[in-house]
């Protein structure tokens, strides 16, 4: 009768050149329980067989994946699945991924504006808000925007549904817009800026010269801002005729019939009302909040702008 050949046996040194795994690693597996032995040799040393070889190949591949030692452990000891393993490895990778973004945006937002520790302190929890939290800081400004003033509600109601919403998966420039955005946000000029906004809103409406912004106001805007653009792209400055016409355009645009659209007061005025609308912080507000929510680009029109307001006092 032919004997059966034996089953091979590997100690911890073999083990170690043939899976290139270090002997210390190995012995701590097998301390751990993750490797028991197959058997002992005479001289007490632990001897493993093929199917523990195969079991030290699987546990180096989780631990490799970054799967920790007691779910390794749960693994091979069938107390769940390298699936659910594999699903739960991937959440926590998930998230980890997502905070190392985070510390990407806020390391990046420190270089470039050169940060005190203050500041890098305050990007970085800024950077940490829920979305419930952003959502709260921008009803919080529109309410002292409008708190005690009479102005036009369908308008506020408009303003404080634009929110920031980050996605799940943000890009380093959502998350470096949304540190920008919340400090503007918080930022005591800008504040300022607006309550003399809504302030100067509450006197029109209280006057009756109060006008809801619709859509034909938006198309002269951009008509305006159109035919600014191509003076500048011409070489025209605002006193050319060209500026002139522009003037009298947007003065004759704008008055109301108690208004005198050729009066150098009125048009005057009419350039302080616009320049502290198309203040470059108000732009930069949205353009913030359509990089945050994935909105077409806003592009500045802050040189449309001063050439149009050149062209009214001129």
């Amino acid at each position: 009768m032919t004997a059966m050949p034996a089953t091979p046996v590997f100690t911890i040194g073999e083990l170690s050149r043939r899976t290139g795994l270090p002997v210390k690693t190995i012995r701590f597996y097998s301390d751990e329980g993750l490797l028991p032995p197959t058997r002992r040799s005479g001289a007490g040393y632990r001897l493993y067989d093929v199917h523990a070889l195969a079991r030290l190949e699987l546990v180096r591949t989780l631990r490799e994946l970054g799967v920790g030692l007691p779910d390794v452990a749960r693994a091979l000891a069938r107390e769940t699945t390298v699936r659910d393993l594999a699903v739960h490895h991937v959440e926590a990778l998930d998230e980890q991924i997502r905070r190392l973004r985070l510390r990407r945006a806020v390391l990046r937002a420190v270089v470039k504006r050169d940060s005190e520790l203050e500041e890098v302190k305050l990007m970085n929890r800024l950077a940490q808000m829920s979305d419930e939290q952003r959502h709260r800081l921008v009803e919080e400004f529109w309410t002292e925007m409008e708190a005690g003033l009479d102005v036009d509600p369908e308008f506020y109601a408009r303003m404080r549904a634009a929110r920031p919403a980050l996605p799940d998966d943000p890009s380093p420039q959502q998350l470096e817009a949304w540190i920008e955005f919340a400090e503007l946000v918080q930022d005591p000029d800008f504040r300022a800026l607006i309550r003399h906004l809504s302030e100067r809103q509450a006197a029109a409406r209280a006057a009756g010269e109060y006008e809801q912004p619709g859509q034909a106001q938006r198309e002269h805007w951009f008509t305006w801002m159109t035919e600014a653009r191509a003076a500048l792209d011409a070489g025209d400055t605002p006193d050319s005729a060209v500026g002139r016409a522009l003037a009298t355009k947007v003065a004759a645009d704008s008055a109301r019939p108690d208004q005198n659209p050729q009066d150098p007061g009125f048009r005057h005025a009419l350039a302080a009302t616009f320049a502290d609308g198309g203040d470059p912080r108000a732009e930069r507000y949205w353009q913030l909040l359509a990089i945050i929510n994935g909105w077409p680009a806003i592009p500045s029109s802050q040189e449309e702008l001063r050439f149009l307001l050149a062209a009214l006092r001129a």
